[in-house]
């Protein structure tokens, strides 16, 4: 199986799309499944320019209902149901989404698939998908409305048993089984062979956190602890730290800060202002100052976490 796990952004400007970004959206890809993450307009354009299969899309994160984060999704369930399709697509937002769908569902009456629409709480952190590869939670964002993010978490896989072990002690299913999950062989004569000597440590699980829209919020720093990944917003410079505060959004300064109190490998920001155009590079020199391991994103941008 492929054990690819990465970010695609999709569109990284806030508010308006920009002639060079389109409005967030980002796909996460795990082992060949696909999470779409937010579904500003343009999207499916972007979703084909990038390769990347409607098809596989069952799962759709929605951080808010500000237009600029889920306009796209009235588009692609159309599109969706043009191309044919029968399995059931989950939609994960704050409250409110279902309703507005409500109103322009009588256009969808001859939907292929059925939506299951999943209000999650904007005010405490939940898990709200798992399968036997990721589990998904939801981190309170600090916003002008009900705003969450999302941590996806790579479950962490059992140990390797040796090929050698096995033949070497004709071990038994049941033995296989226990020792993959941590334990000691012991033999016929009571000798402990110990698990480090019939097993190798698997890949560390990976992790990823997206966080938007929001202004700083210290009290999600334990939430973000020592992700391999994580996006965060940097809407405004340093210099407009007023706006910041009063639209609700963060700066690149407090992006950095909040990846270095948080202590993730590296950070990826977005969400920029459409006044900073000309100016991404100083937005990421910003943030690099206080946290080095920091890069703007542009759309099409692709981070794998090996």
């Amino acid at each position: 199986m492929n054990s690819e796990f990465s970010i695609t952004i999709l569109g990284s400007s806030s508010g308006i799309p920009t002639s060079q970004r389109n409005t967030t959206a980002q796909v996460l890809k795990v082992h060949e499944r696909f999470f779409l993450i937010d579904c500003g307009e343009g999207v499916q354009i972007r979703l084909r320019r990038n390769k990347i299969s409607f098809a596989r899309i069952d799962n759709i994160f929605i951080s808010h209902l500000h237009g600029d984060h889920f306009f796209g999704l009235f588009g692609l369930v159309t599109t969706f149901g043009l191309l044919g399709r029968k399995k059931i697509l989950n939609i994960y937002s704050p409250p409110g989404l279902k309703k507005l769908f409500r109103a322009i569902n009588e256009q969808f009456k001859t939907l292929s698939y059925e939506i299951n629409f999943v209000e999650v709480d904007f005010k405490s952190s939940n898990k709200i998908y798992e399968n036997k590869l990721i589990q998904v939670h939801t981190i309170p964002m600090k916003h002008r409305i009900p705003a969450v993010g999302y941590l996806f978490s790579e479950k962490q896989k059992v140990r390797n048993i040796k090929k050698e072990a096995i033949l070497k002690y004709n071990l038994t299913v049941n033995e296989i089984v226990a020792i993959k999950e941590g334990a000691d062989l012991i033999s016929d004569d009571s000798t402990v062979i110990e698990n480090s000597e019939l097993t190798t440590t698997p890949p560390k699980a990976r992790s990823y956190a997206f966080c938007s829209d929001t202004a700083y919020n210290e009290p999600i720093v334990p939430m973000l602890r020592g992700v391999d990944l994580l996006y965060h917003e940097a809407t405004f410079m340093q210099e407009n730290v007023k706006r910041a505060v009063k639209t609700g959004h963060s700066t690149a300064q407090e992006a950095a800060l909040m990846a270095k109190n948080s202590e993730v490998k590296k950070l990826i920001i977005g969400h920029f202002s459409a006044r900073y155009k000309n100016r991404i590079k100083e937005l990421e020199s910003e943030a690099k100052a206080i946290f080095p391991s920091t890069t703007a994103v542009n759309d099409g941008d692709v981070f794998k976490i090996t």
